[in-house]
Order: structure tokens, then sequence, then C-alpha cells
């Protein structure tokens, strides 16, 4: 079974009047992250019409935020926590297989710098091996002084007596929602962007569906549904809280925010493919340097927070951590003016509700489902890696409690997203400036595009802003250099100084105030604090 390959239009007036049309959809998923496009591609595959909005733009909170890793998590293995190890390196695999244009399998040097530190480690990690089974990428081998060095030069020789080689998979994130977004669309979902779950609707005590309100226009629809799926990661209790209202029945707080911070600097820091993973930081946490898209991101902390900002900022120590920890690993020690751009992302961590005061390390990385009396369905936790075992175990729910009729079984195990359907990556992997090879098949299609020979800088050309409007739901300058391209997590100084021609390309192609204003605003943010280096 393949996806659609050819680029669908996401013209916003038609997607509108779809959106109100007076019909009752099967399933209205609130969030447009990884697990509401998961859920949202799951059901149109079993049958079920479906709609999708999303406040901001997909994936604008944690799902673009990731350290850009499918992994199986090798702390969780650490920590004991061996069922959510075998499912995301099951889930790894899927992954890589059906997204290969957006996800490739990684090498790590995990350096050791006390004669203990390879074969300890190295145990650990053959039985990640041993767990991932026919889903193994390579062999875990330890490694000796010079071969660490050979495959991994950005790494403190100073000290270091050896190390262990092991894989696992990276991804770009956001692409990766975006993929989701419009295969679900191939398949029948209508998904919209910058449109607001304003409210939830009741009949009778009961969820009867949705009050969407277009940021663009201001207009509002009411959209009616048999089911509601609440995905909006850390912001789930602010919707299960409407519910509670409307019923009376106040819904207690399920998540406990923690944010992780990354920083990214120039590739000459970790010049090699492999990247570089400490299993355990001066505080016990782990830090990695990972190549990526040409630049190296470094990361990440894991810090409790009570506020729930859209963007949230790095807080007091977290950038000078980061710094600290990577300045004794790698053999270059990265310092402010070296950052090309910092972005937190936030993890909807669920509480544990026996326990008070824990450190978020503590708390649980797994999904959680719960369903409300009224019916509201809300899912939070969870990884990007496990997104579809997520979404089929949300469904599978849904159908259990004839919240939705039984459909088709699930499809999206071995489903591929558009851009997947005959593209072969031929061994190339993410490091590197990546330009085309990230649309996969659709690469021809945007070079049919005009501009497809005028590069704006860093790999983004005219066409793959145009492509981005007419088929990728862009709709703003931020839509396109943080997520359809990645140039503001790359290099905020470089995304300021092209936003102007690509404002001017929005605004063509849209008709509409491209937001320059707000997102260098943004832009800004991502580099307050950080003085450029010479």
């Amino acid at each position: 079974m393949t996806a659609v390959a050819a680029p669908l239009a996401t013209d916003r007036a038609a997607l509108w009047s779809r959106l109100t049309k007076d019909r009752a959809w099967d399933l209205a998923v609130i969030g447009g992250g990884a697990t509401g496009l998961g859920i949202a591609l799951d059901a149109a595959l079993r049958g079920h019409s479906v709609v999708l909005v999303e406040s901001r733009d997909f994936a604008a909170g944690t799902s673009s935020r990731a350290t850009k890793l499918v992994h199986g998590g090798v702390r969780y293995l650490a920590q004991g926590n061996v069922a959510l190890v075998r499912e995301a390196l099951l889930e790894r695999g899927r992954l890589l297989r059906n997204a290969p244009h957006l996800a490739r399998p990684l090498p790590f040097v995990m350096p050791s710098y006390h004669w203990w530190d390879a074969p300890f480690y190295g145990t650990g990690l053959k039985l990640y091996d041993l767990m991932a089974g026919r889903e193994g990428l390579a062999p875990t081998r330890l490694l000796t002084r010079g071969q660490a060095l050979r495959l991994q030069r950005g790494v403190q020789p100073r000290g270091l007596v050896g190390g262990v080689e092991y894989w696992d998979g990276q991804f770009d994130d956001a692409r990766l929602a975006l993929a989701l977004a419009r295969t679900a669309a191939a398949q029948g979902a209508l998904l919209l962007n910058h449109c607001e779950a304003a409210a939830l609707t009741h009949d009778g005590g009961k969820v009867s569906g949705l009050i969407c309100r277009d940021h663009e226009t201001g207009r509002e629809a009411r959209v009616q549904a048999r089911c509601v799926i609440n995905a909006t990661g850390v912001w789930v209790d602010s919707v299960r809280r409407q519910d509670g209202d409307a019923t009376g029945q106040p819904a207690p707080s399920l998540v406990a925010p923690s944010q992780g911070v990354h920083l990214v600097v120039d590739r000459g820091f970790l010049p090699d493919d492999h990247a570089i993973l400490v299993p355990r930081t001066a505080d016990g946490r782990v830090l990695f340097a990972v190549p990526w898209l040409g630049k190296v991101i470094l990361g990440t902390t894991d810090t409790p927070r009570t506020d729930l900002p859209p963007e949230p900022r790095p807080l007091a120590g977290e950038v000078d951590f980061i710094l600290q920890e990577a300045g004794r690993y790698l053999a270059r020690a990265p310092l402010p003016g070296d950052v090309r751009s910092c972005w937190v992302g936030m993890r909807p961590l669920v509480k544990a509700h026996d326990r008070s005061g824990q450190d978020t390390k503590a708390l649980s990385r797994e999904h959680t489902v719960l369903i409300s009396a009224s019916g509201l369905v809300t899912v939070t936790g969870g990884k990007w890696t496990t997104y579809r075992a997520m979404a089929q175990d949300v469904l599978d729910q849904c159908e259990r409690a004839a919240l939705l009729r039984a459909g088709k079984i699930c499809q999206t195990a071995d489903f591929p997203l558009l851009g997947a359907a005959g593209f072969d990556a031929k061994g190339a992997s993410l490091a590197g400036e990546q330009g085309l090879l990230l649309f996969g098949s659709e690469a021809a299609a945007v070079q049919a595009l005009p501009g497809a020979d005028q590069e704006l800088g860093g790999g983004l050309t005219q066409a793959m802003v145009r492509f981005a409007v007419r088929h990728e739901y862009a709709r703003t300058v931020e839509d396109v250099l943080a997520r359809r391209s990645r140039l503001l997590f790359l290099d905020a100084r470089w995304a300021t100084a092209m936003a102007p021609q690509v404002g001017a390309i929005v605004e063509e192609e849209t008709g509409r105030d491209p937001q320059l204003g707000p997102f260098l605003q943004l832009a800004a943010q991502y580099l307050t604090g950080f003085p450029q280096s010479t």
C-alpha cells in the first residue's frame, strides 16, 4: 500500500468551506502536533471522517522542538522501563521505513573516561540491540581510544580511554509532522492550522463538537462531531477544564510540564557524522551532541515549569549548564558567542498522583488516555518515536467505548508518508545540508515551480517557499522559516536576514500580511544573550 504522491493544494478558502458545511464528522481532533496528526491519519485510513484544527501551525509547539532523535530511549532502559523501550524500538523501525526521506539511522559514540565505563554501558547497549531484534540498525561495539577519535574527531581527547559505538535514528520533526498532516489530507481528512478550537459544545451533558475560530479572519464555525479528541500536549488541561466547567465535573490537572533547552552551534564542533551521547552529566542527566542539517544540536535540559508560555525561554542556568557540560566532552568548548540559535520545547509529562514534589525525571514518559464522563477523549505524554502507537491506542479505545463505530483495522504500521514512495536515500544522512532531499519523491514537483534556480540562502529556494504555501499549509514567514525549512532553528541571524524575501513571496502567494514583524521579534528571542563570535 502506498500514499498518494501528487502534492495536494491547501487553498485556505476551500478548506474553510469544507469545515463550515452542515455535516457531522465522525471525529474532531484538537491539536496539530505529532499525536493529533498521527490520530488524524490513522482514523482516516480506518474510514472515519476526520477534522483536525490547530490554533497555531502544525508542530509549532513541542513537536518541532525535539532533540531530533528517533530512539528507543537508552536512559529509559537504565531506569528499568523495559516495556517503553521495546515499544519505542519497534516504532523506531517503522518510522525509518515509512519516512526514509525524513528519518535515517544515526551512529553514536559514547566516550569513556574511566576504564569501567565502556564495558558497563556497552553491556546495556548490547541489551538495547537484543531488545530491538529484527529492528536493530547495527551492532553495538566497544571502541579503543583511537577508534573513538577516528569516528568522531570532535570528542575531548584528554583523559579518553575508549568508548562505545551504537545506533539509533534521527529525523526532521517538523517536516515529519507536516508529512503526517498532508498524508492524512490525501486520505480525506480535513486539517486547518491557525484555527483555534475556541470552545467545546455539549448536548445533554455529552461533548458534541467544537466552535472553531479562524485566526486570520476572526470568523467562527460550529463543527459537530461524534467523538472529540483533546491532543494538545502540555495544554490538555485547559481543554479538560472547559469540559469540566460545562458538565460540572472539574477535571484535576493531568500534566506536569518540563522544558528542554537546545543550543545550536556550527558543525566544526562535531566534524564527523557520529553523534555523542554522555550518559551521565555532573547532575545525573543525559547530554547529546548531534549533527543535524549542517549544524550541531547540544542539549537537553529537563526542568520543571508551572507556566505554559507558547514560546518558552531558557531558565536561569540552563544555557550555562549545557555549555559547561559540552565543554567537558568536546575537544573545542563552545562559548555563548558560538550559539547560532537557542530553542526550548515543553514536554507533557504525566503526573504520578501518588507522589509529590518529584523531579521530572521521575514522571512518566509513557502516554495516558482518559475518557471523561462527557465523552471527551484526552491523550498526552509519550514521545515522538511512539506517536503512531499512541494514535492506534487512542482510536482503539474510542472504538471500544463506542465513541466511534468500529472501522477498519489500523493500517499505519506499514503506510509510507507522502514523499516516501519510490524514494531511496542511498546512504545519505541528516548531518549535512539536505535541500531537496527532505522532499523525497516530491522533489520534482518543487523543481517545477517558479524560482527553482533562485536560492534565498541556506538551501532554501523561491520554489520551496511557493511549494510551502501552495501545498504545505504555510501562511506566514514563521511557518516557512521555522518549520517548512528549519533555518530559524539552525541560525536565527541567517533566518532574520532572509525573512523579508520570504515574506514578499508569501504575501504574493496568499495576498495576506505574512507577519514579518512578529517573526523578527521571535527570531531575536532565539538569540537573546548570545553575541556573535568572530
